[in-house]
């Protein structure tokens, strides 16, 4: 069994490299990926109307203190 998968290796090894799905495409598919990211994210920060409440100033009204 060891000989016959040493055997096939090394007839792969001999074989002429084809390039597969990833190396035709993958860059393609990486920068298509990051468009979609970066135009629904823009999408989503800007159109949306989310209100960006990061500091409490103004929001947070005292209550009467209770003795």
């Amino acid at each position: 069994l060891a000989r016959g998968i040493q055997h096939t290796s090394v007839r792969q090894a001999h074989r002429k490299y084809e390039p597969n799905f990833h190396d035709k495409y993958g860059n393609l598919v990486l920068l298509g990926g990051a468009a979609v990211f970066t135009t629904v994210w823009g999408y989503v920060l800007t159109q949306l109307g989310i209100e960006w409440g990061l500091s409490p100033v103004g929001r947070i009204t005292p209550r009467e203190w209770r003795e």
